[in-house]
């Protein structure tokens, strides 16, 4: 082979070998740039349906799930960060957040306010919290009981409230409270007998309390169940965002992985009660 073409054939594989770690960077460059980070608001003090403060990696059902969820879209990266209740509407309001997951249900005023996927990503099953030898099992036990104050326009006193309405021969006294006083308290308050029974959604953790304090107290089957759904920002380019959430979580429950997952963080399977 003569010097001429030995030098033409070096250069010709320098500049393919160029072009390719040029065609290879470009590729790379247009991968990152086609996947769009989304900032998600979780619940901070909501175990097993989602905890873990600023600062710590969110574990729980709802995180599980987002994970999941997040695995089959990988055009999208989720950053998750629990949030305070109170503060993930607001942040979600002005676009802080792309997304909240906190066990919400849908309103009309959300549907107004936020994008929300049609399928849901959970359920909330309402149970009623009482000493084992209280025989109450229904709402209508708690005719003549002393019920733990249900937080003032929270979901489990609208229930109580709508329960009455639908049922006005049996009458309950209902109380509204601002108090915030923890739900393991309020337990303990069913244990020393100060009320007969707490009202609430069974995906907060109660179970666990009752077993760690080794509480003499039971939970009824549900007396009421509602979708849980994920809330997302309002805007143009979340709306695809909205459609490919919604497309995954049918897979979801179709798949089992919804079944599985809330076996492992609430004991139960919590599908059968998606409506």
């Amino acid at each position: 082979m003569t010097a001429i073409k030995s030098n033409f054939r070096r250069r010709l594989g320098l500049a393919f070998v160029g072009s390719l770690v040029i065609g290879l960077a470009t590729a790379g460059a247009s991968y990152g740039q086609s996947v769009r980070t989304i900032k998600i608001a979780t619940s901070a003090e909501s175990k097993p349906l989602a905890w873990g403060a600023i600062g710590v990696e969110p574990q729980g059902y709802e995180p599980d799930l987002l994970r999941a969820i997040n695995a089959k879209l990988p055009q999208y990266k989720f950053e998750m960060e629990g949030v305070a209740d109170i503060a993930q509407e607001t942040g979600l309001a002005t676009g802080k957040y792309d997304m909240a997951c906190g066990g919400y249900y849908r309103s009309p005023e959300r549907e107004k306010q936020f994008f929300i996927p049609e399928n849901p990503m959970g359920a909330s099953l309402m149970k009623i919290y009482s000493r084992k030898d209280s025989n109450i099992k229904e709402m209508k036990d708690l005719v003549g009981k002393r019920i733990v104050p249900a937080t003032a326009g929270g979901g489990t006193y609208k229930f109580m409230m709508n329960w009455q309405k639908e049922n006005p021969e049996y009458k309950l006294e209902v109380t509204a409270s601002s108090a915030g006083i923890p739900y393991p308290n309020r337990l303990d308050e069913v244990q020393n007998g100060k009320f007969d029974a707490l009202v609430l959604p069974s995906n907060l953790g109660e179970q666990t309390v009752i077993d760690n304090k080794k509480l003499d107290i039971v939970a009824s089957e549900p007396v009421y169940s509602n979708n849980t759904y994920m809330l997302i920002h309002r805007s143009d380019e979340n709306k695809v965002l909205a459609e490919d959430i919604n497309k995954v979580l049918k897979e979801m429950k179709d798949d089992g992985t919804i079944d599985k997952l809330s076996e492992k963080w609430f004991g139960e399977d919590i599908v059968k009660y998606m409506k």
